[in-house]
Formats: C-alpha cells, sequence, structure tokens
C-alpha cells in the first residue's frame, strides 16, 4: 500500500495561521475566503492533505471510493463559442465538423450498456443549426432503447438551446427532463469569474448566467456536478472567488451532488501556455474539499492526470473516481489521453486501503468489490 495514501496523524507542520486553519476546518467550522487563499499559497502540503483526508473520512467513514461506468457521446463537435482553451470544437461548415443521426448514436450506446454503463452523457458544442426539438428527440430517442441515465448538456448548451428555441431557460429544462434528462454536468463553468471568462472564452455565458442556469435546474428538481478547470490565466485568489460562488449556490438549493476539478491541457488550444504542476492540483483539491463544505462528493481526476495521480487524490479529500469512461473526446484532442478499465480502478482503489464500488449517477451504491 503506498505510504503516501495513509497519511499518519502526527501534528500538523507549517506556520501557526495555517495549523489553526487546519484544526478549524477539521472541527467542522467553515473557511473564509482568505483561509483558503492562505491554505493554497502557504499551507504544508502534507498536513493539508492529512486534514483533507480527515475530513473526507467524517463525510465518508466507510472508506469507500466509488466509480461510474459511462460513456461520453460527443454528438457534435460543432461550436460558435469558440474557447481558446477547447482543442476539439470545429466551426460551421469546418471539413472536419460533424453531427452524429440516430443510429450512430444507438450504437455508441448500445455498446456501452453491454460493458456494464449505467450513465451517458451527450457533449457537444453550440450548434448553431440544432434547437430544442433536436434535443427533446435525441433523448426520448436513447431512453425508448437504453435502461441508462442521461447525465447532459451543461449550462452553456442548455442556456443555447433556450437562444436557438426563442424560449425561457426555465421552459428548456422541463422539456427535456419530460423528454427523459435526468441530471445536469456542470461543464462550462471553468473558472466563475467573468475577468477570465473574457479571456479564454469570451463567447461563452457569464459566470452569473452560469450560476443562474444551475439555480432553475436545482429549483426543478435535477441535480447536478460541479465542475472547475484550473490552470489557465486564473489567480490563486480566483478559484477561491470560483468555490465561494458554487458553495454559496449550495448553500442556497443544495444541488450539487459532487465537485469535480480538472487542469487545463494547453496542447492543440489557442491559449496554449504550460501544465499545472501535479503538486499545485492536489493543493487545490484538498482546499476544496475543506471549503465545500455542503458538498458531499469530491472527484479525483485520473482523465486528465493519469492513473497514479488519481489514486494519489483519495489522500487529499477525494472519495470518488469519477467514470471509467469508455468514450471521452475533449480532453484527448488537447493531447491528453489516459484509459482505466474496471479491474484496474479497482486494483488502485483497494492499493490506496479503500473500498472499491461502483456507483450509478446518484451516488447509490451497485456494487462493492469487498
Amino acid at each position: 500500500m503506498p505510504s503516501f495514501l495513509n497519511l499518519p496523524d502526527e501534528k500538523y507542520s507549517g506556520d501557526s495561521r495555517s495549523r489553526r486553519i487546519l484544526a478549524s476546518a477539521l472541527e467542522g467550522k467553515r473557511l473564509c475566503m482568505d483561509d483558503a487563499v492562505y491554505l493554497l499559497q502557504k499551507a504544508d502540503l502534507l498536513s493539508l492533505g492529512r486534514v483533507a483526508q480527515g475530513v473526507c473520512r467524517q463525510k465518508h467513514p466507510g472508506g469507500i471510493v466509488t466509480f461510474v461506468i459511462d460513456r461520453n457521446v460527443n454528438y457534435t463537435n460543432v461550436c460558435t463559442c469558440q474557447c481558446r482553451f477547447c482543442a476539439f470544437y470545429r466551426p460551421p461548415g469546418h471539413p472536419k465538423a460533424y453531427l452524429l443521426d440516430l443510429d450512430a448514436v444507438a450504437r455508441k450506446v448500445e455498446e456501452a450498456v453491454s460493458q456494464g454503463a449505467t450513465q451517458i452523457m451527450l457533449q457537444g458544442g453550440l450548434h448553431p443549426g440544432l434547437d430544442l426539438d433536436y434535443y427533446q428527440n435525441l433523448i426520448s430517442f436513447i431512453k425508448s432503447k437504453f435502461n441508462v441515465t442521461i447525465h447532459s448538456f451543461s449550462p452553456p448548451e442548455i442556456d443555447h438551446i433556450a437562444r436557438t428555441s426563442g424560449i425561457p431557460v426555465e421552459e428548456v429544462l422541463r422539456e427535456l427532463m419530460d423528454a427523459g434528462l435526468d441530471s445536469l454536468p456542470g461543464g462550462g463553468a471553468e473558472i466563475l469569474v467573468d475577468r477570465v471568462r473574457r479571456l479564454i472564452s469570451p463567447n461563452k455565458i457569464s459566470a452569473g448566467r452560469w450560476l443562474k442556469v444551475m439555480e432553475k435546474a436545482h429549483q426543478l428538481g435535477l441535480r447536478s456536478t460541479a465542475t472547475m478547470m484550473m490552470g489557465s490565466v486564473e489567480t490563486i485568489a480566483e478559484r477561491v472567488q470560483h468555490l465561494e460562488a458554487v458553495r454559496r449556490l449550495q448553500d442556497q438549493t443544495g444541488g450539487f451532488r459532487a465537485f469535480i476539478a480538472w487542469t487545463f491541457q494547453p496542447r492543440n488550444t489557442q491559449l496554449g501556455g504550460g501544465y499545472l504542476p501535479v503538486l499545485e492540483y492536489l493543493r487545490t483539491l484538498a482546499v476544496a474539499r475543506l471549503y465545500l463544505d455542503n458538498i458531499q462528493h469530491l472527484q479525483g481526476s485520473w482523465v486528465t492526470q493519469g492513473p497514479a495521480i488519481g489514486q494519489i487524490t483519495l489522500a487529499f479529500g477525494a472519495n470518488d473516481l469519477g467514470s471509467i469512461m469508455l468514450e471521452e473526446n475533449v480532453v484527448r484532442a488537447a493531447g491528453t489521453s489516459h484509459r482505466i478499465t474496471v479491474s484496474e480502478i479497482v486494483r488502485l482503489i483497494r492499493a490506496a486501503g479503500r473500498v472499491p464500488a461502483q456507483r450509478d449517477t446518484s451516488y447509490r451504491i451497485l456494487r462493492r468489490f469487498e
């Protein structure tokens, strides 16, 4: 068992302010934004990991670490948003632009279900030629053929459907739910600070609009995830502003099941730049566990970090390793490609001294691997 994944409960290292903040967090007291910034800048990394791991154990005393089997079906790569950090999209009319027909979607879903998938994420761009009717037909078609959870359409996609269809967001959400939409992913959040959004995705909805779409979804009974993409142009303080926006909305609605953070992948993108150091990713993940005291589940990103670092996230507050992800094309387009099987993820979790378990979208346990 990697010793790094079972850090001893020794006295915290670091300066007095860090120790005070960490002790307070372990006692269940809420962090303020200034304290979170301080931890990101100054805290001893292993002490931070110990406390995040301790808080995780308080929320999940059984030591279970979960994963879901799903497939990302990228039904189109056509997008008018043109985010500078995205290597996947193609503008309308591009020779490599595509839109899958229903038969092609059905084949992908059927392949996923045959491999044990319980969840499908329909993920595409902001296609100017698709309105609400298309998405309703797509969802109802899948639901008529397969018993799967449809966890699909991020807030920017929902807002785009509303604009192309000329109807309010709330009505779009109701119609999609009637067609069979079960859950909303947290994509398109990046950093919920408009200064950052203007630099990396100037054509995407504002931070306030992202939060408003999520608020409407939660009010209608749709549960969702919240996400963060770190390592582009944001400051440490702006990462904390993002966490604060998520925590504040969760206080109001309670609609976020989980928080998922990943790092910007720069290859093949207009934005370019370097990769966020792994230790900074782990530090931010641990602070997210402490700051988001009202969100139960924290996911480690093996998709962007690789399986070995995914395993180490279990020492920094994560209790979930996300999806087996039978297909993923967005991160792959940016030059990062990691794959994992059920047997491999079970082995990683066991080696960390945890109990592996397959879950569904709602975090109900479907199978434990004792």
